[in-house]
């Protein structure tokens, strides 16, 4: 697919067409003295974030924000200012910032329905991509975004799922699969958030004269402005993401696959519904989904209202084998040894809690030292896409109230209706990319 037809295909408003300033690519470095100039779009909570870890590092600055939002745009461009001695420039248009040709990195902080769509328009542009978790919205979406980054291979992509840079998730996993736990043959991932009461009703109102409401949707379905369709509650609407199943489960699911080197379900079977927040959002405030493989099964598990869940943990993933329990978290791992029931001895040394290692800091470190050196992502597009599209199965099988069937070969379900929901009806103008 040439530029023209990816120009076109992608969304660009009636009348209007990129810049041919978007062509050249981005900068080539080797070292950390060469200078990385940052844009961030969408810049109220984990973008901006992401931002302060970029300017931490050596020569990055930060060229340009975007937001629909003029006060958070404008209180953000204030922070940077002081932090920096600089003021960055501003766009409510995230397009206009993408023609900046001092800019080599892009942070995309959006809301998750204007992920995919981004991050292909700032490859097509020359830039290289950090772009929050989860990847994709969609099934349909996760999969282009992978051949997009396979179209420029000279673009790096890193995805915002920050524990693949810590080190205590990764010796979790190694113990996993040293075989000291034995047969492991259930995994589970939880997260259990604590928001104490349902989220409250707001009626419909108008967007304030601040926020360009049209470009906060894009190409998700028009509707009325309501205050709980917006910011921070945004990910509790199927139109704009997938409730705690993409907000923390990527993150989770995504250590449940890799401790045990899995790839794709063969089978997933919902459970759950939303009972404290009934007719205010849409996605679950209590959820299971079970995926089926073929020597073990993985158990999903949220909670929006309480905050203890299993082993009395916020969130965590644990791993339970023949021998013993490994149990790990952002605030570490340990494990707890089975006993045997015929001696009444432990089959393995209890392991102490060990402490937490590495965060958002050492995963910018790694993204950067993929542009300057060649480093490979710890967080690739394969990675971000596997364990969105994981997260977007346990969201159908909800969804369909059905036991769902996975063909990897196909990389479709067996069932039509899960199907349909694998893919987003993007509203005009935009438009996904034909690769």
């Amino acid at each position: 697919m040439n530029r023209r037809s990816f120009v076109i295909k992608s969304g660009v408003v009636a009348g209007t067409t990129l810049a041919a300033s978007m062509i050249p690519g981005s900068v080539s470095c080797s070292s950390p003295a060469d200078h990385v100039g940052v844009g961030l779009i969408g810049c109220k909570n984990m973008g901006f974030s992401d931002l302060k870890a970029f300017l931490d590092e050596d020569n990055v600055t930060c060229i340009a924000l975007c937001d629909i939002d003029k006060m958070i745009l404008e209180e953000r461009a204030l922070e940077i200012e002081k932090l920096k001695n600089k003021r960055p420039q501003i766009f409510t248009d995230f397009r206009k910032l993408l023609e900046l040709k001092e800019i080599n990195v892009v942070i995309i902080g959006t809301p998750d329905h204007w992920h995919a769509l981004m991050m292909m328009m700032a490859l097509e542009a020359g830039k290289h991509v950090y772009v929050e978790k989860p990847m994709g919205h969609s099934i349909e979406e996760c999969l282009l975004m992978v051949k997009a980054a396979a179209k420029y291979p000279g673009l790096v992509v890193q995805v915002g799922m920050w524990q693949r840079s810590c080190k205590h998730w990764l010796d979790a996993s190694d113990y996993v699969r040293s075989g000291k736990l034995g047969d492991v043959s259930l995994v589970k991932a939880w997260i259990y958030k604590g928001m104490g009461e349902p989220v409250p009703a707001q009626p419909d109102s108008q967007a304030p004269d601040y926020v360009d409401y049209n470009m906060w949707l894009g190409p998700a379905p028009k509707r009325p402005f309501n205050k709980n369709r917006f910011h921070y509650d945004f990910r509790w609407f199927w139109d704009y993401a997938g409730g705690a199943m993409t907000d923390w489960g990527v993150h989770l699911l995504d250590f449940a696959l890799y401790g045990m080197k899995a790839g794709y379900p063969q089978t997933i079977a919902p459970g759950g519904g939303c009972y404290l927040n009934k007719g205010v959002i849409e996605t679950p405030d209590i959820q299971q989904a079970i995926y089926g493989y073929p020597n073990h099964t993985m158990i999903w598990e949220c909670g929006l209202i309480p905050r203890m869940g299993p082993y009395g943990m916020h969130h965590g993933v644990s791993f339970t084998g023949t021998r013993g329990t490994l149990i790990v978290s952002r605030n570490g791992w340990m494990v707890n040894s089975e006993v045997s029931n015929k001696n009444q001895k432990k089959y393995l040394d209890n392991v102490p809690n060990q402490p937490p290692i590495g965060g958002l800091k050492e995963h910018v470190k790694n993204f950067l030292n993929g542009i300057r050196r060649g480093e490979k992502p710890n967080a690739s597009v394969e990675v971000g896409a596997q364990t969105a599209i994981i997260s977007e199965m346990g969201n159908i099988a909800y969804r369909t109230g059905n036991l769902l069937h996975w063909d990897t070969k196909t990389m479709k379900f067996e069932e039509e209706a899960a199907n349909k929901l694998a893919k987003l009806t993007y509203r005009e103008p935009w438009k996904l990319p034909v690769f």
